[in-house]
């Protein structure tokens, strides 16, 4: 996809999430049917959704008005990338929104046979995630003050273990029409933008956490039998009909012709560069896609933003794309995705971040664990291939901030050039897997970290990204 169309996608996306939740929003607060509707909606208490056996949401009665209740939160903040906001005045988000007729009782599925006959509105039903509490704080205390977002799934079973996005917010701010307008203006001025869920819906620059995805290929491809095989890859290496060669940044890493796994462990962009243009891009991009690239439809099951590996590039852009710059755009969910289908032996389970949903009794109405799906995405071996190489990363190359005792820890950093010419500060990511050593449980995680207080020199995955994902491999595999 070139520079115009992706741009032009972006506005259109960014265009209707805008419609959505001003014109939507301002139709529940003023068109009359809407109104007796949000009336109905808040006449009795909403269902909950529900993190580790525990309501993370309530619903208290309203002070004023005519709306009987309005939602509550416990550790709003902490939870807001997975319960979104349900508000009196403006429309629902994330599980919220999702789930919507479920927690209001009015979904087709709650219906009794007393309650067909009378018309009453069922007894709302639950929303029982996968969220794990520590994982989600690990993530959240450990981003601190920094503008990011990281995702956590057990690549066996596909649950979603933790979503965070800061900087977040208060969805009880937004809960109670009398009150909500100034929060949802500053909240919507706000540059950084809160209300977006980074770990889902900012796609950008992976840098090198790509190389993963481009090593996966060329395994998979059969250019190289294994990770150890040396390549032919020149230092510096110049990008294609230019005369501009693809630094490294440790100009002393021992990057000519390295290996694969010296490649990952010392970050050697003119290796992957090169891999990109041997292979060529509809190869790259035929393993992007496997791994989940380029799919506009990945639910989880609020919709994630598409990652996207362009398309039309010529060498250079391509060189370019192995290292995940030009155009190359991820999640953080899609690059934990990529260090899943790893760990899991190449096979891929559908990530999801609720595992059932109830009636007002209890009794299942959905369980999404039985119907996780499994793909295969790379063979074994060539899984198997990458993990020992992401844990030399880990042991002895630049993630090192990730290495936790009786854990078996796999990963890759990456630092994305932002801004034109890299003007602005880079993106730091870290994407990795963890294996207890004592029962062989397992996590993947992915890290990004878009803005923070350290210097532009001290800016690295390992640096900022590696210390959150430790945590939350720590909190997972209770270490």
């Amino acid at each position: 996809m070139n520079k115009t169309i992706r741009r032009a996608s972006v506005f259109t996306l960014l265009l209707r999430a805008t419609w959505v939740q001003f014109y939507d929003g301002t139709a529940l607060a003023d068109d009359k049917d809407n109104r007796r509707n949000v009336i109905e909606t808040y006449a009795d208490p909403l269902g909950n959704i529900v993190v580790a056996g525990e309501s993370i949401t309530g619903s208290a009665r309203a002070k004023d008005g005519d709306l009987a209740y309005k939602r509550t939160y416990h550790d709003g903040r902490l939870y807001a990338a997975v319960t979104g906001y349900a508000s009196q005045a403006y429309a629902p988000t994330q599980l919220e929104g999702i789930y919507q007729d479920l927690l209001n009782g009015t979904d087709s599925r709650l219906k009794t046979v007393m309650a067909t006959v009378t018309g009453q509105r069922a007894e709302p039903g639950d929303v029982v995630t996968t969220i794990d509490p520590d994982v989600q704080k690990a993530a959240y205390d450990t981003l601190g003050g920094n503008k990011g977002a990281a995702v956590a799934i057990d690549p066996k079973t596909g649950r979603i273990l933790a979503m965070v996005s800061t900087p977040s917010y208060a969805p009880s701010a937004l809960t109670d029409a009398t009150t909500a307008g100034p929060a949802w203006k500053k909240l919507n001025a706000d540059p950084d933008k809160p209300l977006t869920n980074g770990a889902l819906r900012r796609p950008l620059p992976p840098g090198s956490t790509f190389k993963l995805v481009v090593a996966a290929a060329a395994l998979e491809d059969g250019l190289y039998k294994d990770v150890d095989e040396h390549t032919v890859s020149p230092d510096p290496y110049t990008l294609p009909g230019t005369t501009r060669p693809l630094a490294n940044e440790n100009k002393s890493a021992p990057c000519e012709n390295a290996s694969i796994r010296v490649a990952l462990q010392y970050s050697c962009n003119n290796v992957f560069g090169r891999m990109a243009v041997v292979l060529g891009q509809d190869k790259v991009r035929a393993m992007a896609e496997k791994f989940g690239f380029d799919d506009d439809r990945l639910d989880v099951p609020v919709r994630a933003y598409a990652s996207v590996y362009p398309s039309d590039m010529d060498k250079a852009q391509t060189a370019l794309s192995g290292i995940g710059q030009f155009d190359v755009t991820a999640t953080p969910l899609q690059m934990a995705m990529v260090s899943a289908a790893i760990a899991n032996g190449g096979k891929l389970v559908s990530p999801h971040m609720v595992a059932q949903i109830t009636d007002g009794g209890g009794d299942v109405l959905k369980d999404y664990d039985d119907g996780a799906e499994s793909k295969e995405i790379v063979s074994s071996s060539t899984a198997e291939q990458l993990r020992s190489a992401m844990r030399t990363v880990v042991e002895d190359g630049t993630g090192t901030n990730a290495k936790i005792p009786g854990v078996t820890v796999g990963g890759k950093t990456g630092t994305a050039q932002h801004g034109e010419n890299n003007s602005k500060t880079p993106y730091a990511w870290f994407t990795s897997f963890g294996t207890s050593d004592s029962d062989g449980k397992q996590v993947a995680v992915a890290v990004l970290v878009e803005q923070s207080d350290a210097a532009r020199s001290e800016v690295s995955g390992n640096g900022l990204a590696a210390p959150v994902a430790r945590a939350m491999m720590r909190a997972a595999l209770r270490n």
